[in-house]
């Protein structure tokens, strides 16, 4: 480090070290003078208010903070309006005192992945949290009219499905659809449901291509069902790597090759798992 490193930095309430190993990672492959540290936090607003003093280039954004930031930057893009989240602010340093611009790359990413599926078909959405608020926005926002909210709590699916002009059920039952979308924490690793799939066989097998967001493992038990069934699948790793990878370009202006994010992937999902 140097005085001239750049510093980028993670706030959220429980804070781990895949960002911070995924960026880390490629500011060594390509020989960037940077640094990613995460860091937690009780005052959202004076730590913003240090981005500020700071000159810290980007902050990563995640729960419980990524609605508050909104009042506490200087412009909110599309991609964060579009769900009413943020989880990347940029720190447009040739600015004096800095410019903080807030996205949501999350929304970003799901957008980039399901750009080889057809609008016309139907899709369901199983989850009603903020992640599956970001994939339903950005699935509605590609042209995806005909969509189903599934979810046990009754008042965040409805909410969700009436953001989205979706319908709504409780349980899975008999629906079917030829996209089938998991936004919920059934197939991660240590959860409660990790040997479970989201969806039974029956609905894989009437479905067309297979999305689910857990990144811990990527090969989660829907995941392997749909492979199974010879289903295209978007995979939580991919949509983590994916997100990680436009925060990147953000904070550095510097694209990594998919050889590059993948890796980098790799790298930070094996220290979260060793």
């Amino acid at each position: 480090m140097n005085k001239d490193t750049r510093v980028c930095i993670s706030l959220a309430a429980r804070p781990s070290n895949i960002g911070t190993r995924f960026h880390n990672y490629l500011y060594d492959e390509l020989g960037l003078d940077y640094l990613y540290k995460a860091f937690t936090t009780t005052d959202i607003a004076a730590a913003i208010g240090g981005v500020r003093a700071l000159g810290i280039r980007g902050c990563s954004v995640s729960m419980p903070f990524k609605k508050a930031v909104m009042d506490l930057v200087d412009e909110v893009e599309p991609s964060a309006l579009a769900i009413d989240a943020v989880n990347t602010i940029v720190n447009d340093l040739s600015v004096p005192g800095g410019r903080l611009v807030a996205s949501n790359t999350d929304y970003l990413a799901v957008q980039e992945l399901i750009g080889h599926l057809d609008p016309s078909d139907a899709v369901l959405i199983r989850g009603s949290g903020g992640m599956a608020k970001a994939v339903g926005a950005a699935l509605r926002d590609k042209g995806f009219r005909n969509g189903t909210v599934i979810a046990r709590n009754a008042e965040a699916g409805r909410g969700l499905a009436g953001t989205l002009g979706y319908g709504f059920a409780p349980e899975v039952g008999a629906l079917t659809a030829p996209i089938l979308v998991n936004v919920t924490p059934i197939g991660m690793t240590d959860g409660p449901d990790e040997h479970r799939s989201a969806f039974e066989p029956a609905t894989i097998a009437a479905a067309r291509a297979v999305v689910d967001v857990v990144a811990m493992p990527a090969e989660t038990p829907l995941i392997t069902a749909a492979r199974a069934a010879g289903l295209p699948v978007i995979t939580g790793a991919e949509v983590i790597a994916l997100q990680a990878a436009e925060q990147f370009e953000r904070y550095t202006g510097v694209r990594p090759t998919p050889e590059q994010v993948a890796a980098a992937s790799a790298f930070s999902r094996q220290a979260a798992t060793g």
